[in-house]
C-alpha cells in the first residue's frame, strides 16, 4: 500500500509538471505569437519555456531521484549519474533560457539586469552552477574522503531545495512582470483581469503548487533513502518484486520496557 501511495503520487506530480510546461507553451504561443530564435520578441517567448521546463520541472525530478524505492537498494552510483544528468539537462536548459532573454534585449536594445526579477534569476542559476560543480566534484567523483561528504551533505541538500525555492520565486516575479509589460498598453488593462492575465495567473499558482509539493516530498522522513543497514517497509515491499535483490536486514534488539519498532 506504501508503495502504491508513494507511485501514485509521483504520477500526479509528473502530471502536474508537464501542465506547467504545457500552460506556458500554450501561454506564449495563444497570446504572444510563437517561438523562433532570430532575437526578436519571438526569442524572448522560449525564455519562460525554457525556464520551468528547466529549473523548476527538471530540477524537480533530479532532486526526486533518490526518493524512488528502487535507489534505497543497491549500489547507489547508477541514481547518482541520473541525479547529476537531470541536474545538467536542467541547467542547460537554464543557460538556452538566459541566452534568449540577453539575445532578444540586445537586439531591441533593452537593458540587462535591471529588475528584481533578473536578479533573483541570476542569483538562482549562479547558486545552481555552483551546486552541480560541487555535487559533481564531492558526491559524483570518487576522490572525496567519506567524513568531506558526510560534512557537505546537509549543506548540499540545503541549497537543494533553496535553489527549488528561489526558481519559483524567479517564475511568479517574471509571470507578473511580463504581464505588466504586455498589458500596459491593452485595452484591457491587468487590473481588470483579461483572458491573459487569468491564465498566467493560473500557470503561476500551478508552478506554485508544484513546487510545494516537491518540497514536501524532499522534507518527508518517510519518504528519504534510509541510512546503510536499515530496512524500511519500502524496501520489503521491493524484495517482493521478481529480480530484485535481497535487502540485508538490520536486526535491532528489543528488551522490557522499550518501544518495539519493526525494521
Amino acid at each position: 500500500m506504501a508503495a502504491r501511495w508513494f507511485y501514485l503520487s509521483v504520477l500526479a506530480l509528473s502530471s502536474l509538471g508537464l501542465m506547467c510546461i504545457f500552460f506556458t507553451v500554450y501561454w506564449m504561443q495563444s497570446w504572444h505569437g510563437g517561438f523562433a530564435w532570430d532575437g526578436t520578441i519571438f526569442t524572448f517567448n522560449c525564455h519562460p519555456v525554457l525556464m520551468v521546463t528547466g529549473m523548476v520541472v527538471l530540477y524537480s525530478a533530479a532532486s526526486l531521484v533518490y526518493r524512488l524505492p528502487q535507489s534505497w537498494v543497491g549500489s547507489k552510483l547508477p541514481w547518482k549519474i541520473v541525479h547529476a544528468a537531470l541536474q545538467l539537462m536542467a541547467f542547460i536548459l537554464t543557460v538556452l533560457g538566459l541566452v534568449a532573454v540577453f539575445k532578444y534585449h540586445n537586439h531591441a536594445n533593452i537593458a540587462n539586469l535591471y529588475s528584481l526579477h533578473s536578479w533573483l534569476g541570476i542569483t538562482t542559476v549562479f547558486l545552481f552552477a555552483c551546486q552541480w560543480f560541487l555535487g559533481f566534484a564531492v558526491f559524483l567523483l570518487p576522490w572525496a574522503s567519506m567524513w568531506l561528504r558526510r560534512l557537505l551533505k546537509p549543506v548540499h541538500v540545503f541549497f537543494g531545495a533553496s535553489i527549488l525555492s528561489l526558481a519559483i520565486a524567479s517564475v511568479i516575479s517574471g509571470i507578473n512582470e511580463k504581464l505588466f509589460f504586455s498589458l500596459k498598453n491593452a485595452t484591457k488593462p491587468y487590473s481588470s483581469l483579461p483572458g491573459e492575465a487569468v491564465f498566467a495567473n493560473s500557470t503561476g499558482m500551478l508552478v506554485v503548487v508544484f513546487g510545494l509539493v516537491v518540497l514536501y516530498i524532499l522534507q518527508a522522513s518517510s519518504w528519504k533513502r534510509p541510512e546503510a543497514g536499515v530496512v524500511t517497509e519500502r524496501q520489503l515491499l521491493l524484495q517482493l518484486v521478481p529480480g530484485s535483490q535481497p535487502v540485508p536486514v538490520t536486526y535491532v534488539p528489543v528488551t522490557v520496557g522499550q518501544p518495539y519498532e519493526l525494521w
